[in-house]
């Protein structure tokens, strides 16, 4: 499969015409990181996307006095990272190969300067994200309901 049909199945990207498809395919990077390799941590600098081709990625917390809390196990065709993109704050969570993993990434400079250069790109993506967001946070807020309702916060 291609890039380019591989980016039209992650879900910021649905929606997107070929020729937008085509564009980021171009900006992207594939990378290969190892089961248990440390792709980002939390507290580092945000400056890329991942795409996740192959395997499967843990994205967590460690909390002090308990250890990692997983907040997600992501798989092929999930995307992890985007926050970066959209402001200057660093990693909220790691996020660690589970299993061998191979990731596209596409950087925030080339991320920019693609949606600067091509608005309607822009438009489709950014709502795509904003839905993306949408969905974490209600499973966030259902995971702090069940929290809240066993006494367990």
């Amino acid at each position: 499969m291609s890039r380019q049909e591989q980016l039209s199945k992650v879900k910021i990207f649905s929606g997107l015409t070929d020729e937008g498809l085509r564009l980021l395919a171009e900006t992207s990077v594939e990378e290969a990181y190892p089961a248990g390799a440390t792709i980002f941590e939390q507290g580092s600098i945000g400056n890329r996307l991942f795409l996740i081709l192959v395997g499967r990625v843990r994205i967590g917390r460690t909390m002090p006095g308990i250890g990692e809390e997983a907040l997600a196990v992501l798989d092929a065709g999930d995307v992890f990272g985007e926050m970066a993109l959209l402001d200057e704050a660093t990693r909220s969570a790691d996020a660690i190969a589970q299993e061998n993993c191979v990731l596209l990434s596409v950087t925030k400079d080339q991320f920019e300067d693609l949606l600067f250069l091509h608005k309607d790109l822009a438009y489709e993506v950014l709502w795509n994200v904003i839905r993306t967001l949408i969905r974490r946070l209600r499973a966030t807020n259902e995971k702090v309901q069940f929290l809240s309702i066993t006494d367990k916060f």
